[in-house]
């Protein structure tokens, strides 16, 4: 359970460090990272018989 919660706050943050970014493109990979994140802790709750994590709060925008 763990690490569930560790991938959804990495992701958590990599998408607020993102929405202050002005750089397009490093905005672009720190979204990539915590939509990966994002599919590591869905992977992780199917494991544990939990239902998928909710999306992002703000859609994300490259």
């Amino acid at each position: 359970m763990k690490l569930l919660n560790e991938y959804l706050e990495r992701a958590v943050s990599l998408e607020k460090l993102a929405a202050g970014e002005q750089d397009s493109t490093f905005k672009t990979q720190l979204l990539n990272q915590a939509a990966a994140y994002r599919k590591l802790a869905a992977k992780r709750a199917l494991e544990y018989g939990l239902p998928p994590p909710s999306p992002p709060e703000d859609p994300p925008q490259p």
